[in-house]
């Protein structure tokens, strides 16, 4: 079982390693044969900068919600995974492309995130659930 679950998360970083740059490749190769090259450039770097903008004030705010938590006494547990999915959307800005790119700023519209938080913090859930049962630890 335990080879099998490794074997599956290789074969997905292989697929997120060799198919999103050919994806990426393809789009703008495409969007530079249509627009020309300069302006493909110019609208690649612009994405990037907006995105960038964006998850500097997306972490911001993240970071005054966690100082908040913690000065409540409060673990800050939301604001965490929101600073998780937020630097995934920055190294996703990082990345030359449209497909990245769009992804990343995806990633920082708040209720965008917040479904992708709800379905992170449902797969925590069951992980945490199955590592129990294994551990035979029930509460």
């Amino acid at each position: 079982m335990v080879f099998s679950r490794k074997k599956a998360m290789l074969y997905k970083l292989f697929l997120a390693f060799t198919l999103v740059p050919v994806i990426e490749l393809y789009v703008l190769i495409t969007v530079g044969g249509i627009i020309g090259a300069a302006s493909t450039i110019g609208i690649v770097l612009l994405t990037g900068a907006v995105g960038a903008w964006m998850a500097k004030a997306q972490g911001s705010h993240t970071l005054r919600r966690m100082r908040e938590s913690l000065y409540q006494g409060k673990m800050p547990a939301d604001e965490l995974l929101d600073a998780v999915i937020i630097t995934a959307a920055g190294i996703l800005l990082l990345t030359p492309g449209f497909f990245t790119d769009a992804a990343g700023i995806t990633l920082l519209v708040p209720p965008c995130r917040a479904l992708v938080k709800r379905r992170l913090r449902a797969r925590f859930d069951r992980y945490m659930l199955a590592r129990q049962a294994q551990s035979g630890q029930w509460r």
